[in-house]
């Protein structure tokens, strides 16, 4: 027995003007500096007013925020005891308005304990609406939620399907003023996500389709997005493309990829898309070393490139991401990335491996690595070398 989740899902141009139609009283916003900054939040508020609905909005999120700013964002929600939650941004305000939404519902509790077999009770107090604004996370139609430890330098996965919002919104207009960096960055999250979540251990027939079309669009659309952000079409399509992904992956689940790039992302502070879609042709490569059993050609076959064996429909595939990494400027090696020694990363090596091992995205590797094989795919990603082990 499987279970298939989803948010109420508004998308397309306008799709913000859903929350004039809201019945409430009063919503609280959770965003970022920069969110506020380009007027977004704004543009919230005012939709919200028109609805007759009040809100407040705290605006103090950091990239992979803490536990430190949840349980003060949660402080801030208790003393104004909104009936909405709205997360507005990236994938880090949409995870930090869950977190805070948890503690707001559940006082007493320590955030770093959630997990998918206790229940939360939520909406006794309010109900939750995720607003993307980056076109990768997927973060709004998904019930995970990564906070950051800064003093162990990791990131942690923690989340409940309670915590799934009730409404996500998918507007592509607020994604236009996003950079070609960021572009591409969240583009290649998206794209991890619907291959990883196409070839899970975890995969099931209500996932794949999703997964399917999520890289389809993401292959036709993203070097567009990343050249000419007015594209609006693109836009559009890799805003849909990374919801997509997210609510296939988050029915199916990620996996080593995203286990090796939070670990790397946690300890040096590499942005995450860039982290796991770095990872993504190495891990592909070690799942299908010696003739492993895999799903990489039907991706291939979806897509029309050669793959008249397996083994050549996943080496098709890794070719096309490398092709779509160097057209939209993503790094291909560690060298690449981080700017520093072979030495100084094996220096790193036992800590980089076990927050890989002890992340929740390795349990649906098709292939399961042990450490010596974490380690080597580091090293190895930091050469560029072809996995051949």
């Amino acid at each position: 027995m499987w279970y298939f989740r989803s948010p109420e899902i508004v998308f397309g141009r306008d799709a913000l003007d859903h929350l004039t139609h809201l019945v409430g009283r009063k919503a609280f916003i959770v965003t970022d500096p920069t969110m506020q900054q380009l007027g977004f939040a704004q543009r919230v508020e005012d939709k919200l007013k028109a609805a007759n609905i009040t809100s407040q909005t705290f605006y103090e999120v950091t990239t992979e925020p803490a536990a430190e700013i949840i349980r003060r964002g949660a402080k801030a929600m208790s003393a104004y005891q909104p009936d909405w939650v709205i997360g507005l941004g990236g994938g880090s305000p949409l995870d930090a308005a869950k977190a805070m939404w948890i503690l707001y519902e559940n006082p007493g509790l320590d955030i770093l304990e959630v997990n998918p077999f206790e229940p939360l009770n939520l909406r006794q107090k309010a109900r939750l609406i995720a607003i993307s604004a980056t076109s990768g996370t997927g973060a709004e139609v998904t019930w995970g939620i990564v906070l950051t430890d800064p003093r162990d330098r990791r990131k942690i996965a923690i989340g409940s399907p309670e915590n799934l919002p009730d409404i996500a919104i998918v507007d592509p207009s607020l994604t236009r003023t996003m950079p070609p960096q960021l572009t591409a960055d969240t583009g290649m999250d998206a794209l991890t996500h619907a291959i990883e979540g196409y070839t899970s251990t975890w995969n099931n027939d209500f996932s794949d389709g999703l997964c399917l079309k999520a890289i389809q669009l993401i292959f036709q659309y993203l070097p567009r997005a990343v050249s000419n952000g007015d594209d609006e079409e693109a836009r559009e399509k890799m805003h849909n493309a990374a919801a997509i992904a997210g609510l296939g992956f988050i029915n199916s689940m990620c996996s080593l990829a995203h286990a090796l790039g939070h670990s790397l992302g946690g300890l040096y502070d590499i942005p995450h898309g860039r982290a796991v879609g770095l990872f993504l042709p190495y891990t592909i490569q070690f799942n299908i070393y010696n003739n492993g059993d895999t799903r990489y050609r039907d991706i291939a076959q979806f897509l029309g490139l050669p793959a008249a064996t397996p083994q050549e429909g996943a080496r098709s595939v890794v070719e096309a991401i490398q092709s779509l990494a160097r057209e939209i400027g993503q790094p291909q090696t560690l060298r690449q990335a981080l700017n520093m020694s072979l030495g100084a990363l094996e220096n790193d090596l036992d800590t980089l491996t076990e927050h890989a091992e002890s992340d929740t995205q390795i349990i649906t590797t098709p292939r399961a690595p042990d450490s010596e094989d974490i380690q080597k795919l580091f090293i190895y990603a930091y050469q560029g070398k072809n996995i051949d082990w």
